[in-house]
């Protein structure tokens, strides 16, 4: 893996996190469009469109998106300002975003709610690494004050109210998420978000199934992190939220609303530390590729379930002979299915896995291979001297990877390489089994 960024026409590819190499870098211009999903908020979208004219750098349009507001909004602002609108069909803020998105033209998209009003330098600061990394996602300070009792942000003197110290936390831990991991997709809030309008329509916007407040933020960036993301906290990009986070309100409402969001997150997340409730879902951590070729059905049985035995997997078997062989098992079983997936059947899944061979896997050798390929690299494990080919991989770098290689005229392998790593172990528990094994009892 590189130690340093890679140059292309004034974007960098960065090596696994590392955004901190393009900090001595000047930020090129790029155009802005600022997407502000609204609700019914006359004020605080004023007070907003005031601190947008008052930027530091200028922007080029804001899109207010409104989720159906009885009224319309009323613009009087000397920015570009468009509003596009959707019908009121309960809470669809992630739906906003989107067909705010939609009508933006600008290079990088900013997003910002509402009722969060920004400091001078928010956009200059927020949008100079998407400018630079075009695959950079971006989370600004967002604090909290009564901004509707004080009718301007905060000043000396002035009374403000606590920032999640969870959040303020683990921005410290991480280095302002330099050294982000496959939990740091907790730490990303769309109201304060930027990231480039390529990659937001590369991976898909906002998931629209959301409809109720929560989830679709760290949905999105658990999605963009797997697609390859670099993730940074900019705490120079201060923007006030009128109102108290929610720890600051009542337990018994926080509680039923934090049940709602994760009900909403679990079949789209598949972060282990969510997923201990025992429930199978249609979405797997890792997805498998075996291959039948030299299979008999004994011995593809024996690898398949030594590869389900580790949890949360779908594997697909692939072969001429798959279909012959599957037929033999009297199969009922939703974690196997004939052929390979399908780019949508893998894009929320964290690792990949292809097996050529008789592999019949160990207790924790998926484990061991995961422990090799943490989120920033190397991205891909092979075992060596085996007498069988076992290839895995972390989708967040293979996906990185294929971004990059067109554009700096590489092979795709020669890019995860340089970007993440490819390690070879010699420690991981697996056999080659026999043609027939013994199935009996």
């Amino acid at each position: 893996m590189t130690a340093h960024a890679l140059s292309v026409d004034g974007t960098y590819a960065v090596p696994g996190n590392r955004w901190d190499l393009v900090a001595n870098v000047g930020a090129p211009p790029r155009t802005v469009s600022v997407v502000v999903p609204y609700y019914e908020q006359p004020e605080q979208l004023s007070m907003l469109l005031t601190a947008l004219e008052q930027q530091t750098t200028a922007v080029t349009e804001v899109i207010v998106a409104d989720d159906g507001s009885p009224t319309p909004p009323v613009i009087e602002s000397p920015l570009t300002v468009v509003v596009v609108r959707q019908d009121d069909d309960g809470f669809r803020a992630a739906a906003a975003r989107n067909l705010g998105a939609r009508a933006a033209s600008g290079d990088i998209l900013c997003f910002l709610d509402a009722d969060t009003i920004p400091e001078p330098g928010y956009v200059e600061a927020l949008v100079r690494l998407p400018s630079l990394i075009p695959d950079a996602v971006t989370v600004g300070r967002r604090r909290h004050a009564d901004l509707t009792a004080l009718g301007h942000l905060p000043g000396t003197g002035d009374d403000v109210l606590d920032e999640p110290g969870w959040l303020v936390d683990a921005y410290r831990g991480s280095r302002n998420l330099l050294d982000a991991d496959y939990r740091s997709y907790r730490h990303i809030i769309s109201a304060v978000m930027c990231c480039t309008a390529a990659f937001f329509d590369e991976i898909g916007g906002f998931d629209e199934s959301f409809t109720r407040y929560g989830g679709e933020d760290w949905e999105l960036a658990n999605r963009a992190f797997l697609a390859g993301a670099v993730l940074a906290h900019v705490p120079d990009a201060v923007a006030w939220h009128d109102g108290p986070d929610w720890a600051g309100r009542a337990t018994a409402e926080r509680r039923q609303h934090k049940n709602a969001e994760a009900l909403s997150l679990l079949p789209l997340v598949t972060d282990p530390v969510a997923r201990t409730h025992g429930v199978r879902y249609a979405v797997p951590d890792v997805t498998a590729v075996v291959h039948a070729d030299g299979h008999s059905a004994a011995s593809l049985l024996a690898t398949v379930g030594s590869i389900l035995a580790h949890g949360d997997v779908t594997v697909w078997i692939d072969g001429t002979d798959a279909d012959d062989l599957l037929a033999q098992w009297g199969l009922d079983d939703s974690r196997i299915a004939p052929g390979r997936p399908t780019e949508d059947d893998v894009r929320r899944s964290r690792f990949g896995l292809e097996v050529h061979g008789r592999v019949v896997f160990g207790a924790d050798a998926l484990r061991r291979l995961e422990s090799a390929t943490p989120a920033n690299g190397p991205a891909c494990a092979r075992i060596a001297r085996l007498d069988a080919s076992v290839t895995w991989w972390s989708w967040r770098g293979v996906r990185r990877a294929r971004r990059w290689s067109p554009l700096l005229n590489e092979p795709e392998n020669d890019v995860l390489t340089t970007l993440f790593g490819i390690v070879e172990l010699d420690d991981v528990d697996v056999t080659i089994g026999p043609a027939q094994p013994d199935l009996s009892w």
